[in-house]
């Protein structure tokens, strides 16, 4: 892929909105991704858009928000970051040949702003074919797997460069299950009904850490990383626990888990359906030590493909998100242009 397949970056727009996204804090994809597609070297940065195989639309829709939202303005907000959006791709329409050609089939943006995918809610029509890299994946919001693309949330540091361990061996993980987060969203609110912050030794579930505990440790400490969606079907927990070396728990209703075209997460991952959240311990309890092992040992071998790399290298996280976009463009039939 990486020798052949081939992206033109637009150059319109100005930053910060364009061209520059997040790269710390739990939208730092978004940025990174933006940041990687501007870089002079890029070998996957095609030198002129006639040998693209597709385009990339520079916004970030996080900055959007940043810059220009206001509390009091809640209402007619959504409209506002749609126009703007809208607005480039008719001028990228008016100037170039290539949305109208394919009717923006090989075009895409990248967002991991829980409000990404409000972008294309105003005009179902402009966006019918338009591939939106989400972190926000929801099939039960319009997302569609066979045209969008789901993307890891990852909580990036000051530096952008998340930590990557192994973490404990797994005979000497003492925890059974580990959580620690909001209590924001219907889901985590079950889950703080029936385990949370209780004298229970097998699975903690906290609010707030007890006084001594590091956040960070008890991912390394832990068989099993509890991963309950919040506000939205993405979190980053998902991914801290794949670079902890800790199998992840997916407590979830409707996330389409990112990169699943070519990772299978029943190897290295346990999916609860939320109406299961009060068996939680019976289910982990009775996965059989020997599973368990080979799980967190996939769980290893996967972490490579959520590694955070600037520039990217092979089979990191950005090459997952172009691999991932690139799947779909082959399925692109062009209409010729005269």
């Amino acid at each position: 892929m990486i020798k052949t397949f081939k992206i033109w970056t637009y150059k319109e727009g100005d930053l910060p909105l364009m061209h520059y996204g997040p790269m710390k804090f739990v939208y730092s994809i978004e940025g990174d991704f933006i940041e990687e597609m501007e870089r002079k070297g890029n070998p996957v940065v095609a030198r002129d858009p006639d040998e693209a195989h597709a385009f990339f639309i520079p916004i970030s829709v996080t900055n959007i928000i940043h810059y220009l939202y206001k509390p009091n303005e809640t209402f007619g907000f959504q409209e506002r970051m749609q126009a703007i959006v809208e607005d480039y791709i008719g001028v990228i329409a008016e100037r170039y040949p290539y949305w109208n050609r394919s009717d923006g089939a090989d075009h895409f943006f990248v967002s991991c702003h829980d409000w990404g995918p409000f972008v294309s809610r105003g005009n179902p029509k402009l966006f019918k074919n338009f591939i939106r890299v989400l972190c926000n994946a929801n099939s039960s919001e319009g997302f569609a797997p066979y045209r969008d693309v789901s993307m890891s949330e990852i909580n990036g540091p000051l530096d952008s460069i998340p930590i990557i361990s192994s973490g404990q061996p797994p005979y000497n993980r003492s925890i059974l299950a580990y959580f620690s987060g909001g209590k924001h969203g219907f889901i985590r609110k079950r889950l703080f009904q029936y385990w949370g912050n209780k004298e229970e030794n097998d699975i903690k579930v906290y609010n707030y850490l007890p006084k001594g505990e590091n956040y960070t440790e008890l991912f390394g400490k832990s068989k099993y990383c509890l991963c309950p969606s919040g506000y939205e079907v993405a979190t980053s927990r998902l991914i801290e626990a794949i670079h902890m070396g800790c199998v992840p728990v997916v407590i979830k209703d409707h996330y389409v888990l990112p990169y699943s075209d070519v990772l299978d997460w029943t190897q290295f991952s346990v999916q609860v359906s939320v109406d299961k959240i009060p068996e939680l311990k019976r289910i982990l309890q009775e996965i059989p030590f020997s599973k368990y092992s080979e799980m967190h040992k996939k769980v290893i071998e996967v972490q490579r493909h959520f590694m955070v790399n600037l520039p990217a290298k092979h089979f990191d996280v950005l090459h997952m998100i172009l691999h991932s976009v690139w799947l779909r463009r082959l399925n692109v039939k062009l209409n010729s242009v005269n």
